[in-house]
């Protein structure tokens, strides 16, 4: 149907209020998803006085809209009062002249004549139990004592940052933890937990590692745990989205009362804060946990989602559906859902799953937002899709469209897969196990897959030229939260190897991330040999599968200590960091030693604001001892395969140096006075 004029709109609307009973629909009617109109404001949802509450839900779709109010959350309970809203300044709205904190509700429309599901509020910032009616709630009330004075640990730039990727409930979760509130927000809040032995663990761990970020798998409210059960055996990673402005209830200790879920996500907050560490969520806009009966499809149908030629949902995150996230309203509400978990909740910085289907308009609109608030919230996502998408992919941020974005990362499935093998390929090794031929993918991981003269790009094994126009534009790990951790996956590739030779490789694979340029990125638990018996997909595993094994901080101390020295070092020496392209060209130098399928080695000269004015860095893949040259001078070695010392490990060397078989191994020129 062709759409109205406004004047023909303005006569319907003004016949339905005099009760013209002919006039069944006054409201326009549009042609295109694309002819609805932007809602310019940004009230919508629940604003909250306590002398009155407003409602505005936006919804050009329907016919009329309606909204429910209940005493609790519970799913039997009747609505004790149904508002009708009225259109107003694009948006369906009525006002309650009272009090409504702890209230309630949910909201409905009309369309083709019926009334569709009640659904929650998209734009909620409280519900009750397992996200199913939003909850009117006052703000004030879920400041944790002292919220007032949080702030954010310092941070420079980018490059500065140690990531360490941790699902809520693999923290607190084993019995040997030592954590009080297992499983939950709070688990994160306590101090002075160990072991049994007495090693550290839950936050007082991540500070002992010195990590900067903590990197929380999705911790919004999602579909698939149970929260009226919440002392259940019940696990999922939290990838299918329900409520994106509310804290995941399972991970509170009352599901029921909106308030404590916010509290305690605060208090989580709070705490990695005055531990000196910043708090990166992992959120999940590229599609959502329900398809046909998602709040979205239920108060806005189909504007949310892109469609393929055949009127099917497109499905490039393999989930059943993908956001439309070129849209205005989708766009603004992917930007202003971000801007609240900073503001709100003072969150630091967002991993982007499946960034790949979103836009590059809609990433650089909410970068520019987001850094104008704080410049220094570090923003990064996996540069690919689950499956094709109806976007064009020049439009797309993609790994290959990284340039493209505005201080925005890209995860480097690159040097991942060359230092252990290709993800896809459990039993293929990597340059860490006994593969010859991926030294130029990792040497293109050291320099953060930025432009080098020295990179031989049609070597490397995925990717055709440099991605990243900053070092901080690309993210360099080995093992996340998919596939198999990184230990579990040495063991598949190399069966026959024994347990200290794939320790090596192991600690080969961590220093090479951590001494790398970019931003280093850890798995969590991989530190002390997490494993998860081989399951390569645990995202609904069970707990005695995903929680980490805090008795194998004991076990693998020299793991961990290796580690911990290595992120020291790292952020001793900004030799390791460098930050820009130009001065990583100009600073970073490959060496003959380093063109050879096993063995890469590289100098940093005259690195700025370091005071180590020359390194030397090798890299042995092979499993024999490798003699290298050593530049001119008196050299003494900081690290080797097992230890991490910057006071000098053995006696000082000139002209050769023997490095270990499987070892990362840095030298450092001593200054004659």
């Amino acid at each position: 149907m062709a759409r109205k004029s406004s004047s023909l709109r303005a006569l319907l609307y003004v016949c339905l209020t005099l009760t013209c009973l002919t006039c069944s629909d006054p409201r326009p009617q549009y042609d295109t998803l694309e002819d609805y109109p932007v809602y310019p404001y940004g009230d919508l949802g629940v604003t909250y006085t306590p002398n009155s509450t407003t409602f505005k839900l936006w919804s050009p779709a329907a016919q009329a809209a309606r909204v429910k109010l209940y005493t609790d959350d519970r799913p039997t309970t009747q609505a004790h009062a149904t508002l009708d809203l009225e259109e107003i300044n694009r948006a369906w709205t009525a006002t309650v002249p009272e009090d409504l904190d702890g209230t309630y509700y949910t909201f409905q429309i009309k369309r083709n004549g019926r009334w569709l599901a009640e659904a929650t509020d998209p734009y909620a910032r409280a519900t009750g139990t397992n996200g199913l009616r939003g909850q009117v709630v006052d703000l004030f009330d879920t400041d944790p004592p002292g919220w007032e004075t949080d702030r954010r640990p310092a941070m420079g730039a980018p490059t500065d940052a140690v990531l360490y990727e941790l699902h809520v409930r693999d923290l607190s979760m084993d019995p040997h933890s030592g954590i009080e509130h297992r499983g939950k927000f709070l688990g994160l809040t306590e101090r002075g937990t160990t072991t049994p032995r007495g090693d550290t663990t839950g936050l007082d761990h991540l500070i002992e590692l010195g990590v900067t970020h903590v990197h929380l798998l999705p911790s919004f409210d999602f579909v698939s745990v149970d929260e009226s059960r919440p002392d259940s055996t019940q696990y999922n990673w939290g990838y299918d989205p329900q409520n994106y402005n509310v804290p995941e209830g399972s991970y509170s200790t009352n599901p029921a009362d909106g308030k404590v879920r916010i509290r305690e996500f605060k208090a989580m907050v709070q705490a990695l804060h005055a531990a000196g560490i910043r708090v990166i969520m992992d959120v999940v806009y590229n599609h959502t946990g329900r398809t046909e009966n998602s709040n979205f499809q239920l108060l806005v149908p189909d504007y949310f989602y892109r469609f393929n030629e055949d009127g099917t949902y497109s499905d490039a995150s393999a989930c059943g559906n993908e956001i439309a996230s070129e849209r205005p309203m989708v766009r603004k509400y992917i930007r202003e859902s971000l801007e609240y978990w900073v503001d709100e909740y003072h969150v630091d910085g967002f991993r982007f799953d499946l960034m790949g289907i979103h836009d590059i308009a809609t990433m650089n609109d909410v970068s520019e937002t987001l850094h104008s608030i704080d410049p220094t919230i570090l923003l990064y996502g996996e540069g690919w899709s689950a499956g094709p998408s109806p976007l064009p992919e020049k439009q797309r941020a993609l790994k290959a469209n990284t340039s493209e974005l505005i201080q925005i990362a890209a995860f480097s499935d690159d040097l991942r897969d060359a230092l252990k093998g290709s993800v896809f390929e459990h039993e293929e090794r990597g340059f860490v196990s006994g593969a010859t031929d991926l030294a130029e993918s990792v040497r293109f991981g050291i320099v953060a897959a930025t432009a080098h003269p020295q990179i031989e790009y049609d070597s490397i094994n995925y990717s055709e030229g440099p991605w990243a126009k900053q070092p901080g534009q690309c993210v360099n790990y080995v093992s996340c939260h998919d596939n198999h951790t990184l230990w579990d996956r040495l063991e598949i590739s190399n069966p026959r190897d024994p347990v200290w030779l794939r320790k090596r490789m192991h600690h080969l694979a961590l220093a090479t991330v951590l001494t790398s340029q970019g931003i280093p990125f850890l798995h969590a638990g991989s530190e002390i040999l997490r494993s998860k018996g081989g399951d390569e997909n645990s995202y609904k595993s069970s707990d005695e599968v995903n929680a980490i094994k805090w008795d194998d901080k004991g076990r693998h101390g020299e793991t961990f200590r290796y580690v911990r020295h290595l992120i020291a070092l790292r952020k001793a020496h900004p030799a390791f960091r460098l930050g820009e392209t130009e001065l990583i060209a100009r600073h970073l130098t490959f060496t003959d030693d380093g063109r050879d399928g096993q063995l890469i080695a590289y100098r940093i000269q005259d690195a700025p604001g370091d005071q180590w004015s020359d390194i030397y860095v090798v890299l042995n893949g092979a499993q024999t001892i490798r003699r290298v040259t050593l530049p001119e001078g008196e050299w003494r070695q900081v690290v080797d395969g097992t230890a991490v010392d910057p006071t000098g490990i053995g006696r000082s060397l000139t002209d050769k140096a023997d490095v270990d078989p499987v070892s990362a191994n840095v030298f450092v020129r001593q200054v004659t006075q």
